[in-house]
């Protein structure tokens, strides 16, 4: 949950549709949240760890990978040593790029 402060943290393709599954997990607490600012509380907390997985996602696309990712099943044997694995980026990079407006504004920034 704290993957925009750590450099060293790194996402692959692998890890999209396990995130994409935390993200839903996410929303749904909030909806069910006593309060408002309970809701807005769980919604802020899971904010950078959200606009990671959208950079992924955008990330994953500009390298062709986004179709194989979002089919990767994790219960069967993987070539653990394809692109869709091997290809990472840094989680930290990907927090800042997830944000639509930080894309136009930082257009020359590569994921790592």
């Amino acid at each position: 949950m704290d993957c925009h402060n750590c450099d060293k943290f790194v996402l692959s393709g692998a890890d999209l549709v396990y995130w994409q599954r935390k993200r839903e997990q996410w929303r749904m607490l909030a909806e069910r949240a006593p309060t408002s600012a309970t809701a807005d509380y769980l919604h802020r907390v899971f904010e950078p760890t959200a606009r990671a997985i959208n950079g992924l996602e955008r990330a994953l696309a500009a390298v062709d990978l986004l179709e194989e990712a979002l089919t990767l099943d994790l219960r069967r044997p993987q070539d653990y040593f394809g692109r869709v694995w091997s290809t990472t980026f840094r989680a930290r990079e990907l927090a800042r790029h997830g944000d639509t407006d930080a894309l136009h504004d930082d257009d020359d920034s590569e994921a790592r």
